[in-house]
């Protein structure tokens, strides 16, 4: 397989790639590990994507991880108030939480953005959410991936479970 960019090839085939959680209707939680703009972008890229995860990642409802939301430094006070006001109004009122580093400050993404933890417990409707929070000036990305994955593939005690979008 060879290396290569997304600048030098910018359409790809398909992304294989883990989440924090899985819906029934394949919309996912990611970006628990903080690269979630540039997971986003490579998946957008992307003609298929394949997630691959252990079955505690699937639940019945989004919401139990907390959602990762990546937002500029710059203004991040009224940013933060705007986040938690939108996920209220989506069904889904939670505290934020600023991530932090293992030095004790801000955690600082690829991009140069902090990411925001929103511990909603229970996202009724994802794309509700996620139409808000993109209308948000400050909020770069956030990590609800709506309608990107095609297939999950699931491992557990009893075996392997594939599942894919209706």
């Amino acid at each position: 397989m060879p290396l290569t960019t997304l600048d030098d090839t910018p359409e790809l085939d398909m992304t294989v790639d883990g989440a924090d959680e899985i819906g029934p209707d394949l919309n996912l939680i990611k970006g628990g590990g903080g690269a979630l703009l540039r997971e986003k972008i490579v998946a957008a890229a992307s003609a298929r994507m394949v997630v691959i995860a252990d079955e505690s990642k699937w639940v019945p409802v989004l919401g139990r991880f907390p959602l990762p939301i990546e937002v500029m430094p710059f203004g991040f006070a009224a940013t933060r108030r705007a986040v938690e006001a939108a996920a209220a109004a989506a069904g889904c009122p939670g505290p934020t939480a600023l991530r932090q580093g293992k030095d004790g400050h801000a955690f600082v993404t690829d991009g140069g953005h902090w990411i925001l933890d929103a511990a909603l417990n229970r996202i009724p409707d994802a794309e509700r959410l996620a139409g808000r929070l993109s209308c948000i000036p400050g909020v770069v990305e956030r990590g609800l991936f709506i309608g990107m994955a095609q297939t999950a593939i699931l491992a557990g005690p009893a075996g392997v479970c594939v599942v894919e979008r209706p």
